[in-house]
């Protein structure tokens, strides 16, 4: 049976995994369409444009906010990061599921968005602020003012935690990527996203004995 599309948004701070756990379910689920988002900072050794994100300059990316073409937006650290409109809402018309590996504010965005009914928003806590450096440091991608802020940072958005459906702890990265597939299946199954159930159901009461 033909169900809606859901949007399933995954925060965290900085370096609580939800990236990882974002590739991981791709990598259970290949039918998943992952949101590719467009910024402004500069690509990272090995980020591929328009596959790890779509990188742009300032203006070019205010540009397409005026003309509507960003479900959300944000400024962190000084960069500009988004998830463009368009496929969004070509995947939903087509009843697939799009992933956001998004922060805090992305998620309100997307939530209070046209979409929002079919936002399913989980957010991943780190076991400890202590874990959470110790991991920003072995990723061996910032420098240390980057961490220090990226520290400080951290408690404004764990601070938003109740604000989502599901939060998960992410102390053992094989258990959060099974609670995961959990949330997302009986997602799936909830009555009101697949909307053929009321016709089957129907032409079942009309079945002769």
């Amino acid at each position: 049976m033909q169900r809606s599309g859901l949007l399933i948004i995954v925060s965290s701070p900085s370096g609580a995994g939800k990236s990882t756990l974002a590739r991981r379910l791709m990598d259970w689920d290949p039918s998943l369409r992952f949101s590719v988002s467009a910024t402004t900072r500069a690509p990272r050794p090995g980020e591929v444009n328009g596959q790890h994100y779509y990188f742009t300059d300032v203006k070019a990316f205010r540009a397409m906010i005026d003309a509507g073409q960003m479900l959300e937006h944000a400024e962190v650290f000084g960069n500009f990061y988004g998830s463009p409109r368009s496929p969004v809402e070509l995947a939903m018309a087509e009843g697939r599921d799009t992933l956001f590996d998004v922060d805090w504010q992305g998620g309100q965005q997307i939530r209070a968005s046209v979409l929002g009914p079919q936002v399913v928003s989980i957010f991943i806590l780190p076991p400890s602020l202590a874990e959470l450096e110790r991991r920003l440091r072995a990723r061996d991608q910032d420098d240390e003012s980057v961490i220090r802020d990226r520290m400080r940072k951290s408690r404004d958005e764990i601070s938003h935690w109740a604000e989502y459906d599901y939060v998960l702890v992410n102390d053992d990265l094989d258990a959060t990527e099974s609670n995961l597939r959990a949330i997302l299946k009986a997602e799936r199954l909830r009555r009101e996203r697949r909307p053929a159930l009321g016709p089957f159901v129907k032409s079942l009461m009309e079945e002769r004995a």
